[in-house]
């Protein structure tokens, strides 16, 4: 039952990207042709599933030579709008085409001048009527069972992505070399391969205090060690919460006398945390899921042994192992741990 069910998940998946294949026409030129004219980025919008395939769709545009960003829509209506231009091409995404937060902020975006392209599950509702292109990534039906959770329809989605970034790459003619430029820190596909020990900060380059010490100590602890957060543990080491700079902004505005409080006071409880062993893309796929920069490293007792950095995932000035600063291969300088 388990295999049968399983393989059937995968078989309407793999429909639901065959039928958009008669679905690339006009429209989908069209869209391809309008990112191509702009002057801008291409700004990638939608919210839930959709924001999750957006942020990848983003992610793989601006990796093969279009510069793109993910503007949450929700944000969107509270000042992010300020981030669009009229030269940007948006690419909305929305199964049903009735994301009311979507649909709110795409009429103020045409009126702006951005040309809008929408990857809509549903081309007949409302959203369609506030886009320039409409592309169709509908699916007969999603893999859930109850047809309830986004499945085949976040694979459409993500599929169409790629289709238009890869048809964009090949228009801008973005070569081998244009693809190294962009991951300075070395083949993407084998940094992103590099075990999650080879980069983590751990030792004195740990950034880490006790339960019961004051807010003014973590604070130290942060800027001493610059890479955002510290972790907090108990007396034996067992991890305890998390501590980022946007802990310390939220207990500044909310907290009176923070200076008195102690850092399990501030902290966020139940921090993720990842194997040493596993890969540096697991540790990418762990932090976007739960949108998140820090995971914390336990060795088989359950205690703290280190932490990992996004930056260091994606690569800073240059390659870091264990904290420390990698000038070139094989040489290590210091431990400059400056952001």
């Amino acid at each position: 039952m388990i295999i049968e069910q399983a393989r059937e998940v995968l078989k309407i998946e793999a429909r639901s990207i065959l039928a958009l294949i008669k679905r690339i026409g006009p429209e989908f030129e069209r869209g391809i042709e309008m990112i191509l004219a702009s002057k801008g980025r291409v700004i990638v919008t939608g919210i839930g599933k959709s924001g999750l395939v957006g942020r990848k769709i983003a992610a793989t545009l601006n990796s093969t030579g279009t510069l793109s960003v993910f503007l949450h829509p929700a944000e969107a209506i509270h000042g992010d709008l300020g981030m669009v231009s009229a030269t940007d091409v948006i690419l909305a995404i929305s199964n049903s085409g009735r994301t009311s937060e979507i649909n709110t902020i795409l009429p103020i975006l045409r009126e702006m001048g951005a040309k809008i392209i929408g990857l809509i599950g549903r081309p007949d509702s409302p959203m369609a009527g506030f886009c320039h292109v409409v592309i169709d990534v509908g699916v007969e039906r999603e893999a859930c069972p109850m047809g309830l959770a986004p499945t085949a329809s976040t694979t459409a989605a993500l599929a169409m992505g790629d289709a238009i970034a890869v048809v964009l790459l090949s228009r801008r003619h973005f070569k081998q070399e244009d693809f190294k430029r962009f991951h300075p820190g070395g083949s993407l596909g084998e940094r992103l391969a590099t075990k999650v020990r080879e980069i983590m900060f751990v030792g004195a380059n740990l950034p880490v205090v006790k339960t019961e010490s004051f807010v003014e100590e973590a604070l130290t602890e942060i800027n001493n060690k610059g890479i955002g957060a510290c972790l907090v543990v108990s007396e034996n080491m067992s991890l305890e919460g998390i501590i980022t700079d946007g802990d310390i902004r939220r207990a500044i505005i909310d907290t009176p006398f923070i200076h008195k409080k102690r850092a399990s006071e501030i902290m966020s409880p139940r921090p993720k945390t990842i194997d040493e062993n596993q890969t540096m893309a697991e540790a990418l796929a762990l932090m976007e899921l739960h949108e998140i920069t820090h995971l914390a490293i336990l060795d088989r007792m359950g205690k703290v042994k280190g932490i990992v950095h996004l930056h260091d995932i994606l690569g800073r000035e240059a390659f870091r192992l264990n904290g420390g600063f990698q000038l070139a291969a094989g040489s290590h300088c210091g431990t400059d741990n400056a952001v």
